[in-house]
Parts: structure tokens; sequence; C-alpha cells
């Protein structure tokens, strides 16, 4: 069990790592650079975005004979967060003969790479991609590739190199069968350290002389323990915000706890009304779990960000950050989503909709965190539309995002739910241009009581992503979009 203060240990090409003495913010992206010299892996932009610095880190499989692998954005996860699991550089695809992985000799092959800077982070998503696709769809290629930025090759001799790569089908799958042995030596405790009082001791990862400490518990009562003990501790999920605030406003919070090996937060649960999804639930498993059911909320989950974003993103992280653009919100508020806040030992149920109290503000109490999503499943006549509106398609900040659910109950819509995000301080309802729909048939709604219900519910501000003119029109047009197949029905 890896409880040793100040040390860091992982599995990288079957031999353990440890990782001493570093700080609790070092990037995996500085540690495999300036430490291990695997200087393949680039850094671009240093906020997850370009992908040059793809990596793989993978866990035991739930039968324990086997790694799964997520591609990862490494310059925006921190090095702490590795302890127990393993990692694939883009040096390790070399097999021992010297020969190269299919992906790199066909991208080669296929002229795919020009000046070089971003092919290893392409090589090591294509990679990811078919450890678990032996044979993508061009759709699916394409979405892996969706967070690696070229600006020098163009992407159809990539795309075409993929397509080469994987007719060799016994080749694309990794050996990492000498790490699975490796990865049990080092996995974390999966039950709290008690004192012999029977109280809780969370074991910190690392421990600085100034008693600042990175923790990674395993079980939601250490969680709750140490919120209570120590409130002002920075939550570590997906680490797609605190990475940007460790690399762009060098910020050092006192006390870090990563949520991502606490097996209660990463579970899914349903009933025949419901999913309730832990907080450590990654948002790619939450657009795979909800695709069938609402595939337009599972569209905007896809542009959220690129895999390696959304591999590690969580839910329960998106709704807690509470940025006025989060895009997963206005399509939970439309559905009725609620959360469980928890404090201690005690649970209380709030509706998303009513959790925020202003900008980047909400109801939680000191100590108190998210430990699950609930998600109620769609009833029978329920119509769900759901829309994001970016300057660019794919993997960019939102200007709206609009979300509506709703029945038709003699030809009128009936049940109501609006919401957006981008038109306020925080993703919230609009209960007045709900009132302008509620009881009217679709062909009774008018552009201008929209247009009224809009500029009554809001206060007009322009932005950076876009004027309020434009907003305010984009607001209206995608509730009258939504609403228009029920026209055409009707």
């Amino acid at each position: 069990m890896t409880q040793v203060s100040n040390t860091v240990r992982f599995v990288l090409d079957s031999k353990i790592v440890e990782a001493q003495g570093e700080r609790r913010t070092t990037t995996v992206l500085d540690y495999l650079r300036e430490q291990l010299q695997r200087t393949g892996t680039k850094e671009g932009c240093a906020e997850g975005d370009c992908g040059a610095c793809v990596v793989m880190v993978g866990e035991l499989n739930a039968a324990g004979n086997g790694v799964d692998y997520v591609p990862v954005n490494s310059c925006i996860q921190l090095l702490p967060t590795l302890d127990g699991k393993s990692v694939k550089t883009i040096e390790s695809l070399k097999k021992a003969d010297g020969s190269l992985h299919p992906v790199q000799d066909e991208m080669i092959k296929c002229h795919g790479s020009q000046c070089g800077f971003c092919t290893p982070g392409i090589v090591m998503s294509l990679v990811n991609l078919v450890q678990v696709l032996p044979s993508p769809s061009r759709q699916q290629i394409t979405d892996s590739l969706s967070g690696n930025l070229c600006r020098c090759t163009g992407y159809t001799p990539i795309i075409d190199a993929a397509f080469k790569a994987v007719e060799k089908k016994s080749e694309l799958k990794l050996d990492d069968h000498a790490d699975v042995a490796l990865l049990k030596e080092i996995q974390r405790a999966h039950t709290p350290t008690l004192t012999l009082d029977g109280d809780i001791i969370v074991q910190p990862v690392v421990r600085t002389k100034k008693g600042n400490e990175f923790v990674s518990p395993a079980t939601l009562a250490e969680v709750a323990d140490y919120l209570l003990k120590n409130p002002t501790t920075t939550l570590l999920a997906g680490s797609t915000e605190i990475g940007l605030q460790v690399n762009k406003k060098f910020s050092r919070p006192e006390h870090i706890m990563y949520l991502g090996n606490v097996a209660e937060l990463r579970q899914v649960t349903e009933t025949a009304q419901a999913w309730r999804m832990g907080a450590a639930v990654s948002l790619t498993q939450v657009e795979t779990l909800i695709a069938k059911a609402y595939p337009d909320f599972a569209e905007v989950l896809r542009r959220f960000g690129s895999p390696p974003i959304r591999s590690t993103a969580t839910l329960a992280g998106n709704i807690a950050n509470g940025s006025p653009i989060g895009d997963s919100m206005p399509c939970l508020m439309a559905l009725g989503a609620s959360l469980v806040l928890r404090r201690g030992d005690k649970k209380r149920k709030v509706l998303l909709e009513n959790f925020y109290t202003g900008m980047k503000k909400n109801v939680m109490e000191a100590g108190e965190f998210i430990e699950a999503v609930e998600l109620p499943k769609p009833v029978a006549g329920q119509v769900f539309r759901a829309h994001k509106v970016s300057k660019r398609f794919e993997q960019d900040i939102s200007a709206t995002c609009a979300a509506i659910s709703y029945t038709l109950q003699g030809g009128k819509l009936s049940g109501v739910k609006l919401a957006y995000n981008g038109l306020a301080p925080s993703p919230c309802r609009a209960p007045k241009l709900e009132a302008v729909l509620e009881g009217k048939s679709p062909t009774a709604v008018k552009a201008a009581d929209l247009d009224a219900a809009i500029t009554a519910s809001f206060t007009a501000r322009d932005g950076l992503r876009a004027t309020w003119a434009y907003r305010a029109l984009v607001a209206r047009n995608l509730v009258i979009d939504f609403i228009e197949e029920q026209k055409e029905v009707a």
C-alpha cells in the first residue's frame, strides 16, 4: 500500500517510478519532461486545449487482470494523482525490437506530420482510441482528435494514417501484462487508516514542511471527515479547472483532496425513475449513460471538450465550479436534476435550479460537498431538446447553451422547463419564458412575446463571447427551434 509520505508511486513501462520530494502542484507533464527526460510529450498551451501533451493513464480493470486507459492532458494533471496508476507516453510505444506502433508507422507513410510538435499527442490520442475500438469509424477517429491541434499538416493524412493503422488489428493492443502485478503492488488502500481510538487518519500522498497536504482518500467517510477538519480544502477531480489555476495563476492551495480514488464517488446506480451519478463520475461516462435517453444532452457533452478533457472532467465538478457558461447545467436544470450534498454524516438534497446564489456562489456550507447528482429518466411523451452555440463548433466556450423539457397535452405545451447559460451570473431556469410557452400550442407562440420575456428576465450585458443583442436573439431562436418540430406534427 502506498502510504509513504512525499512519495508518488506509479508504473511506467513495466517499472515502478517513485517520485519523491516533488511539489504537490507539479504537473505530470513537467515531471515527465524534466525528471524522466520523456521529452516526446510536449507543452503547447498549458491549459488542455492543444493536445500536444496527451499521454495515457491506466488503472487496473474491474477483473484485476488488465489495464483500462484514458487519454489525459498531462499539462493540467497534478503528479500526485498518478499515485497507484500507470502511464504510457509516446516513448512507451516503441517495441523491444525497435519497431513502431502501427499508428506511428502509418503517420510516417501517410505524411501525417510536418513540424512534428503536435504529432506525439495525436499519436497517443489515436493509440488510446484503438485500445477500445480496434475498428473505429471516421466519426470516432475525428472525435478522438478533436482535442489535438495541428496547424501545419492538415487532418486528411492523419485520418488516412488512422485507417491504415487499424488494418493491423493484431498489433494495436499495447502489451501491458507486466504492469498488472506492479499495479497491484502499488495500489492505494481501499479502507481508511484509523487511530487506536477509531478516529480516521487521512494519509497524505505529499506533505510539505509547512503542513500543506495533498491527500487521496479511498472512502466517503474520509472525505467527509477531512473536510470537517479542513473546510477550505480544494477538491480535485478532473483538474480541468485547478490545473489552469496552477499553470496560469500559479495557485498553490494549502490543502488539496483528490477524489478520483473514492470508489463510492465513481459509482452509478439507477432506479426505474432516475440515475444517481457519484461526484467523481467522468463526463465520458455520463455521455455514454444518457446517450439513448437524451441524445441532445449527449451531444452537448460531446462538444464540451476533447476526449482527454471529458475522460477526467466530472459532472459534479462542472456544477461545483459554477461558471456562468457551464454547459451541463442548463440540460440538468431542464430535466429537474438534483444534488445530494453531504457534510459530515448529514445529507440533504437540493434541486440544481436552487443551488446557485450568484456568480460562482452556491448554497453549500463550509465542509459540505457534492456526493452525487440525481438525474430523472424520461417519462412517456417527454420532449427534451438542447443546443450549444459557440464561435467554434468543437471544444469552445458557449455564447449560450439552452435546454428545454416539455410534453404535449392536447396539442399544447405542458410542464415546460427551460434553462440557459451565458445570460445571467449563473446558469438558471427562465420562468418568464416558461410562462409564455406553458399551455399554448406551438403555433400560438410568438417571437415578440419571447423577446419581451427575455428582456424582463435578464440584465443586458455584452461579453467576450458575444454581444447581448446576439445572445438574446439566439436565446429566442433556440426556443422557436425547439418547438418547431411540434408545429410540424400539429
